[in-house]
């Protein structure tokens, strides 16, 4: 398929600024400006093991009682988010997909929150190219990712894909939320595409329910976030560890009051 630019390099900084400002209006919460990492920011395949350190010892300060795993996955939750939602946000809303390998991430105290973008070439084109294009950058990064994070303290790679998958597919409820021309086939079929695309075939999937008459999606978890070892009396609306019937019910609702 052939390829195209819609944003050449000579106009890098327009672009990026563009899909900064797009991805901090959609949110609400995402902070980046353009430029080059800041000192002591993590940037893929660099020298991150004094800022994840950091992370790691204000996770444990924390949440003394919470244990090494949970560590762990919010170790790598916390790398992984910015850049997938960046990716979603490039192939379904801003039209474009950066290099993503120019992405660097701020610690804010326990969260991973804040990021620059080196400006650059985006590349345009259908958005199942633009799907590929991201996962083939998102994939390798977040091998380099889980291998960083296994460096403080051990996840392993099966609920790290799951987490992967969860993230994902949560980025496409949120898609249908904000893009109301697409129908739910539509978003389960993206949806299965960027799961293919990253190899996160059968980590999950988004599960349709009948609410409100209106056929809508829910996230269908394999994957466990541990947030109930800090608070053992709370699971997540979405955790697979409660009763099903609990599950659907919660999200149901969620789903609902976003309508």
């Amino acid at each position: 398929m052939a390829r195209s630019f819609l944003f050449a390099r000579d106009s890098g900084d327009a672009a990026t600024t563009r899909l900064i400002a797009t991805a901090a209006q959609l949110t609400g919460f995402m902070k980046g400006e353009p430029g080059i990492a800041r000192p002591g920011w993590y940037k893929p395949g660099g020298d991150n093991q004094a800022m994840l350190a950091e992370l790691h010892a204000a996770l444990a300060t924390t949440y003394p009682k919470a244990g090494p795993a949970f560590y762990a996955v919010r170790l790598w939750t916390n790398l992984l988010w910015q850049p997938a939602y960046l990716a979603v946000i490039s192939a379904h809303i801003h039209g474009a997909m950066p290099d993503l390998n120019g992405l660097s991430q701020q610690r804010r105290g326990i969260y991973v929150d804040g990021y620059r973008l080196l400006p650059g070439a985006q590349q345009a084109g259908p958005v199942e190219m633009l799907i590929e294009t991201a996962a083939a950058q998102l994939k390798p990064m977040a091998a380099t990712m889980l291998d960083e994070v296994n460096l403080l303290v051990r996840l392993k790679p099966l609920p790290a894909r799951r987490l992967f998958a969860d993230r994902m597919l949560s980025l496409m409820v949120w898609l249908g939320q904000r893009r109301r021309d697409l129908p739910p086939e539509a978003i389960a079929s993206y949806a299965a595409q960027w799961l293919e695309a990253l190899g996160l075939t059968g980590q999950g999937n988004l599960e349709p329910v009948e609410a409100g008459g209106q056929r809508l999606l829910i996230v269908k978890r394999k994957g466990c976030c541990l947030d109930y070892l800090i608070d053992p009396d709370r699971y997540c609306a979405t955790c697979p560890k409660q009763d099903n019937a609990v599950r659907l019910a919660r999200q149901t609702a969620n789903a609902l009051a976003e309508l």
